[in-house]
């Protein structure tokens, strides 16, 4: 059959200052926002605090089933009279009180190997791993994307027990080239052994050695994340 169309991701870090800051956004998103997003075909939407002293900021994962879609979301979603209705007192937020600081972005394009998000860990207790390659060159970092697919490190990272919610390859973003995922764990001591296992991998010790994948990942960004209450994912 012909290949899964490839879903592509807005990933958003919404940077915050304070507590108040963060409670107001998660009402936003949990009482207004997410259930606007699903209404235009943005779902489910994934939304993640950090784990580890990292600070306040809210991590908010927006699947999308094309372009079109990213460029008339905004559009879409301030023409819903619910929308407005809903989140009229967040969206009026004073400039002496926002939502947020400032929103960073990224857009991502799934991978061959994992062309729609998936979501097979449902335990309270889950956690998630968002994990960033940067590489010095393009050429460098769409092998390291051919590592991932063709290469079978997806494959193996399945067999560890390594539950990929997303990967994706940056296509507009800070510190390109680069690629992200998301793997999802039952929780912290899964995750270990899980990675104990893939590093253990006879097929991982055979094709991290093989020289055709030399020098394609030049720095590694790792977060640990947890669900917010009313997240989707």
């Amino acid at each position: 059959g012909k290949p899964a169309k490839k879903e592509l991701y807005e990933l958003r870090r919404y940077r915050l200052g304070d507590d108040d800051q963060r409670k107001r956004l998660d009402a936003f998103l949990g009482e207004a926002a997410i259930p606007a997003m699903n209404r235009i075909g943005i779902r489910p939407v994934g939304a993640f605090g950090m784990m580890t002293g990292e600070g306040k900021d809210l991590i908010v994962l927006l699947p999308h089933p094309s372009a079109e879609s990213v460029v008339t979301a905004t559009g879409r979603l301030l023409a819903d009279a619910k929308f407005l209705k809903d989140g009229g007192k967040f969206l009026k937020a004073p400039k002496s009180a926002p939502l947020y600081q400032r929103v960073e972005s990224s857009l991502l394009l799934a991978f061959d190997a994992v062309p729609k998000l998936e979501t097979a860990e449902k335990a309270d207790t889950r956690v998630f791993q968002l994990r960033t390659y940067e590489s010095h060159s393009v050429e460098r970092g769409q092998k390291k994307i051919e590592m991932f697919n063709t290469g079978g490190e997806v494959a193996i990272f399945r067999r560890a027990g390594m539950n990929p919610v997303f990967f994706g390859e940056a296509i507009v973003g800070t510190k390109l080239p680069n690629l992200t995922y998301m793997l999802v764990f039952k929780d912290m001591p899964a995750s270990k052994e899980a990675w104990g296992k893939f590093m253990r991998d006879p097929a991982w010790r055979k094709l991290s050695r093989d020289p055709a994948y030399k020098d394609t990942v030049s720095r590694i960004t790792n977060t640990f994340l947890r669900p917010a209450a009313y997240s989707q994912i």
